[in-house]
């Protein structure tokens, strides 16, 4: 694969580009939060029924989790930059389309799409950043950057939501995507760097391809489904188990095939195979806290959404702030493995301390303190970032992009499955002990943080064991697709 060598890029130019791409994320960021704030709205707008309403989020998710993997290696072959192009351009057009809606059926067709987009667009954004960004301090505030750009669009996306459905409508949700959408592939056609693909023959394995993406859509669509049909039924066990032996045979297809979709050596470096674990369980935790959090402020404390959204502030201003502004320096002074054990142990601290809130909690005692040790993720997000790519060599940044991707998104959906589950289930058997419906509730919610912070510890346990620090003399190579690999742990 041929490369523009980052030597040859000024200093501004990598900049502008590392700004286009935290544009995009911001956008992919910011479409995933800015719906479920609107959700009522477009209910009674277009006529949903319950079930169908959650297809608006679902819609989404199943194309975006099961499709990162494939576009992820897509953009290794033909190019990153004209994989990042093109999801650019399915998620403009999807947004018009989605804004346009007249129906359920419409809207749902134009979520699926944006979700493929979604997917095309960001597999690849970190193999961007990584070949980009070679030099270990450049490459950890870079990383900052973009990190940065996830606690913001999150935050914005909440605010934003609410009040472009209220001032204008929510079809307003979706057309705000177009003039970003349009500029971002405006600005990206100049600033990001000109690559020349390995070809699809380099890795054009397409039973591959059907398995991978067969197994983690219906993987994702299991998951997300778990709420309603429960965790024994015949439908989860069902789907599951087809999901698992797609997956499976996924693994048998790559191990024998002449052009693998995803070689197996990116898995035998340890920081890959180790940060994708400790990702997924630690974002399963965090994500997971996002959403229980909000209900817990709502359903017990009584807070309306506005206020909700100011309660919650504080943690994405303290994540987006130690991500753009300490992180860097820390991973550079400390290293990376270092840096992610620190932030774990601040996230776990902060979900041990949730186990205690009580049913009348104040704000600046009980969840104050919260919001400020969640800054972990600060720290937690950009060394991930930096572990599970530091094994990608050129010809690979995509797929291993592409996977850093699907684990977080897994580890996401998987998350809000479990502990939204085990706190409804602890509710209802407070309810039936005759606790009031707001113990009950709390009761349900402590039950969930717990289990939060065993995901965490387990994380930090991971980190630990399976973890090494990348030595700075083995950035990825740019030069020819066939170098050796350039972390230790890859053949």
């Amino acid at each position: 694969m041929s490369y523009t060598s980052p030597s040859l890029r000024s200093s501004r130019s990598r900049w502008s580009a590392l700004a286009v791409l935290s544009a995009s994320a911001l956008m992919t960021i910011l479409d995933g939060s800015i719906v479920t704030v609107a959700m009522p709205a477009i209910q009674r707008d277009l006529g949903f029924s319950p079930a169908e309403l959650s297809w608006t989020v679902n819609a989404y998710l199943i194309p975006f989790g099961g499709l990162l993997l494939l576009a992820g290696r897509l953009g290794d072959l033909i190019g990153r930059k004209t994989m990042f192009l093109a999801g650019n351009a399915v998620f403009t057009v999807a947004s018009l389309l989605a804004g346009a809606a007249a129906g359920p059926g419409m809207l749902i067709a134009a979520r699926f799409l944006q979700g493929i987009g979604s997917a095309m667009a960001s597999a690849v954004v970190l193999g961007i950043l990584v070949t980009l960004f070679t030099e270990a301090k450049e490459r950890a505030k870079a990383i900052g950057v973009f990190s940065f750009t996830g606690a913001a669009g999150a935050s914005i996306g909440q605010v934003l939501g609410g009040v472009l459905t209220d001032a204008l409508s929510w079809h307003w949700i979706f057309f705000i995507n177009l003039p970003i959408g349009l500029a971002t592939i405006a600005l990206a056609i100049r600033a990001l760097p000109g690559e020349r693909g390995a070809g699809l023959a380099a890795g054009a394995d397409a039973l591959g391809a059907v398995l991978v993406t067969g197994g983690l859509m219906l993987g994702v669509y299991t998951v997300v489904k778990i709420e309603q049909y429960g965790w024994l039924a015949t439908h989860t066990l069902g789907f599951g188990a087809v999901s698992l032996a797609l997956l499976a045979a996924f693994f048998i297809r790559q191990a024998t095939a002449r052009t693998p979709l995803m070689p197996l050596r990116i898995l035998r470096s340890r920081n890959v195979s180790g940060a994708n674990l400790a990702q997924m369980l630690a974002v399963s935790a965090m994500f997971a806290f996002q959403i229980l959090v909000a209900l817990y402020l709502q359903k017990v404390l009584g807070y309306g959404a506005l206020d909700t959204g100011l309660a919650m502030l504080p943690a994405a201003v303290a994540i987006g702030g130690v991500s753009l502004f300490v992180s860097a320096r820390l991973n550079t002074r400390f290293g990376e493995r270092a840096v992610l054990l620190a932030g774990l142990a601040l996230l776990f601290g902060a979900m041990v301390w949730l186990t205690r809130v009580p049913v009348d909690a104040d704000y600046v005692t009980d969840l104050l303190p919260v919001m400020l040790l969640i800054a972990g993720g600060g720290l937690m997000l950009p060394a991930l970032a930096a572990l599970g790519m530091s094994g990608a060599r050129a010809d690979d940044a995509g797929v291993a992009s592409g996977l850093f991707n699907t684990t977080q998104q897994v580890g996401m959906a998987t998350g809000v499955a479990v502990l939204s589950t085990l706190a409804a289930s602890r509710t209802e058997e407070l309810l039936s002990a005759g606790e009031s419906q707001a113990a009950a509730l709390t009761g349900g919610y402590q039950l969930a943080f717990g289990t939060a912070a065993v995901l965490l510890a387990a994380a930090f346990t991971v980190a630990l064991i399976v973890l090494r620090q990348p030595r700075p003399d083995t950035a990825p190579q740019h030069e020819s697709s066939d170098a050796p690999a350039v972390r230790s742990g890859i053949a």
